[in-house]
């Protein structure tokens, strides 16, 4: 059997080491986790109701084309749910923009070094090329990226927050570099952790001006629905629809679908999501003030910090019970928000290991 070269060396995504795992590993009776920027609040009562009652009705498939759930984020977003895509998590979204676009393996894929990891693994599963440009202060450096446009450019895809760096880019550097590439270029806004940010959804109202801007979000972090798998995109209808022709039927399961609608009409545990993930990231930059460690700050549920031998620091962790992420930064490692009494433990073995 012959699989495709781009295949044959692709080193597949790994996501952060489950709970249930490192106690098989190591017998620990507490393991606290902060390697994959959940919600440490978990889901709202209201939400958590409506599955259970969801729960009833899964002998049927889902609406495939998830009428509901669209409608709500339209009325959520103030726009058409023609121009809504639903997937199983944001990163299927990313992986649908990518099949939809990059058709041939000359075609050129821009994204920072230092960029959520999905984007090289779709990039080299399509056997297209990457186009990996330099960070700025660990973050994007949108100059950079206009120069690396070349005529085989097909797609462009800016995190903001960014993910493993917790860098934001100012709305304003946003739309000037979207007005300077061509049309002909998809630039994908991945705006995973959008709802941190706690202030006016500007980007959505680019759309109208800007026809080859998707924008990507997802209910996995603020909203605390990450084990369901839902994520979306928003863009032109025309777009909307290109993607929604590979889009596998029911990529969203129904409970998840009913999760989601119920999570955007309860707004009160969001806020609370925010402002406790507020307090966690000063809880968190204290601490590693305190230690003399240095760290890239954060806009995003989770902070980059900096350590002498991450490798060895991430083992002595995983041994006292605390689960982080390693990152492609050397000598960074990335630590999500916990709760209050996780961040205060979590230090305390930091502490202990350096």
């Amino acid at each position: 059997m012959s699989v495709c070269d781009s295949i044959k060396s692709l080193k597949p995504y790994q996501g952060g080491k489950p709970i249930s795992e490192l106690q098989r590993e190591l017998g620990l009776d507490r393991v606290v986790k902060l390697a994959s920027n959940e919600n440490p609040l978990g889901l709202g009562q209201q939400t958590l109701e409506a599955m259970q009652k969801a729960i009833t009705e899964v002998d049927r498939y889902p609406d495939g084309n998830g009428f509901e759930l669209k409608q709500a984020i339209g009325n959520h977003l103030d726009v058409s749910i023609d121009a809504i895509t639903l997937g199983n998590g944001s990163n299927d979204i990313l992986e649908l923009i990518a099949r939809a676009y990059v058709c041939q393996s000359t075609d050129e894929v821009i994204f920072s070094e230092y960029a959520f990891v999905v984007y090289p693994l779709v990039t080299q599963a399509l056997g297209a090329q990457a186009v990996v440009t330099k960070s700025k202060d660990f973050g994007h450096d949108l100059e950079a990226m206009l120069l690396a446009i070349t005529d085989n450019t097909k797609l462009i895809f800016i995190a903001n927050p960014n993910n493993p760096t917790g860098t934001l880019l100012a709305n304003e550097a946003i739309h000037a570099f979207l007005s300077r590439v061509p049309t002909s270029i998809t630039v994908v806004l991945d705006q995973a952790y959008f709802e941190y940010l706690d202030e006016e959804d500007l980007a959505i109202g680019w759309l109208k001006e800007f026809e080859h801007l998707i924008i990507t979000r997802t209910f996995s972090k603020a909203y605390g629905l990450a084990g369901l798998r839902v994520g979306y995109s928003v863009s032109s209808s025309k777009i909307s629809d290109y993607i929604n022709r590979i889009r596998q039927p029911f990529n969203v399961n129904h409970i998840a679908q009913v999760a989601s609608v119920s999570a955007l009409d309860d707004q009160s545990h969001l806020v609370r999501s925010v402002m406790a993930n507020k307090n966690g990231l000063k809880q968190l930059a204290g601490g590693f003030d305190k230690l003399g460690l240095s760290y890239i700050p954060s806009s995003a549920n989770f902070i980059a910090v900096k350590v002498e031998d991450a490798p060895k620091l991430y083992q002595q962790l995983l041994e006292l019970g605390f689960i982080v992420r390693p990152v492609e930064m050397k000598n960074y490692l990335r630590v999500s928000i916990g709760t209050s009494r996780e961040i205060s433990d979590f230090l305390d073995a930091l502490k202990s290991v350096l």
